[in-house]
Parts: C-alpha cells; sequence; structure tokens
C-alpha cells in the first residue's frame, strides 16, 4: 500500500508538471482529470501483478518487454508518422533497469501496461503529446516510445522510498522503526 501511495504521490508531480506547467501532453479537456492520479497506482499493481502471474516465465518478460521498447524506439526513428526522438532517448534508460535492476520483471510488466494504455488512450483522445518538446525542440512520438521511462521512475521511487515512509510513519506512531 505504500509503494501504491509513494506512486501516486510522485506520478501526480510529474502529471502537474508534465501536462500542466510545461505542456508535453495535454489532456482532452485541458485539465488533469481526476481518475489519473489513483490510475498511477492501478498501473503499478497491474504491472506487479502481470509481473508476479509471469514469475516462472521472468526472463520472458523481460525479454518481449525489451524487445517492444527497442523496437518501438527504432520505429519512432525510422517509420513512424511522427519523429520520435524525445521517446527514444528514454528506452536506454528502460533498458537499463530492466538488465540490471533486481526489479527488472516488475519494472518490464509496468513497461507492458505503460504501453498498452499509452496506444488506447491516445488512439481515443484521452491525451495527445506534444511534436516537439516544449522549450527543448525535440521530435516527439504520440505516445512516445520512452514514456514508459517515466512510469519506470514512480517505481523505482516505490521501491526505494516505500521502507522509508513505513520506517517514519512507525516512529511517528510510537513503534519501533522497521530496519531497512
Amino acid at each position: 500500500r505504500v509503494q501504491v501511495a509513494v506512486v501516486v504521490c510522485a506520478a501526480t508531480v510529474a502529471e502537474v508538471t508534465g501536462s500542466i506547467i510545461w505542456g508535453v501532453y495535454t489532456y482532452r479537456l485541458h485539465n488533469l482529470p481526476t481518475f489519473v492520479p489513483p490510475a498511477h497506482g492501478l498501473v503499478f499493481m497491474a504491472g506487479l501483478a502481470l509481473s508476479e502471474a509471469m514469475r516462472r516465465h521472468a526472463r520472458t518478460l523481460v525479454i518481449v518487454a525489451a524487445a517492444a521498447a527497442t523496437a518501438w524506439g527504432i520505429a519512432g526513428l525510422t517509420v513512424l508518422p511522427r519523429v520520435d526522438a524525445a521517446g527514444a532517448l528514454g528506452v536506454p534508460l528502460l533498458l537499463a533497469f530492466l538488465w540490471r535492476s533486481r526489479a527488472r520483471a516488475a519494472y518490464a510488466g509496468v513497461f507492458l501496461v505503460v504501453a498498452g494504455l499509452e496506444l488506447y488512450g491516445t488512439a481515443i483522445g484521452t491525451w495527445h503529446w506534444a511534436t516537439k518538446l516544449p522549450g527543448l525542440g525535440i521530435p516527439d512520438g504520440n505516445p512516445p516510445s520512452g514514456v514508459a521511462s517515466g512510469y519506470v521512475w514512480f517505481d523505482v521511487m516505490a521501491l526505494l522510498l516505500a521502507p522509508y515512509v513505513l520506517a517514519l510513519t512507525g516512529a511517528a506512531r510510537g513503534r519501533p522503526r522497521a530496519a531497512i
């Protein structure tokens, strides 16, 4: 539960920054819909559930996610209707986490859930990504191939910060602090 709360908090800050302030993407009604912050928690839990369901095939899950991210990044630079240089910059970050992290299966699961959600959400017009990153001029896809790297940061925050949040809240309630 604490991991989900951290994801929702981190994602909400990122949503306000990326959408409302910076304008990297825009929701259909030009606001931050109220369903979006808690939906980030659902996406995180769906990715974890997928990785848990595929636990016996975790290596395959990671390989599929890495291959899909790589193919999407290359397609965004070569054959997709919009050049996706910004997205392609995020793909190596995702690949690094898929290659080196102990939580690689969770990141792979989240990537696959995010990819489906981004493709569907942009296809039906719930949100759209700017053609270029505002202020930087870097071409961006709709959705960008590297968008899942942003979600990986939410997951990293959840996995890293949840034990500290638990320790702090336990101390605030007068309980002994958890070993970290």
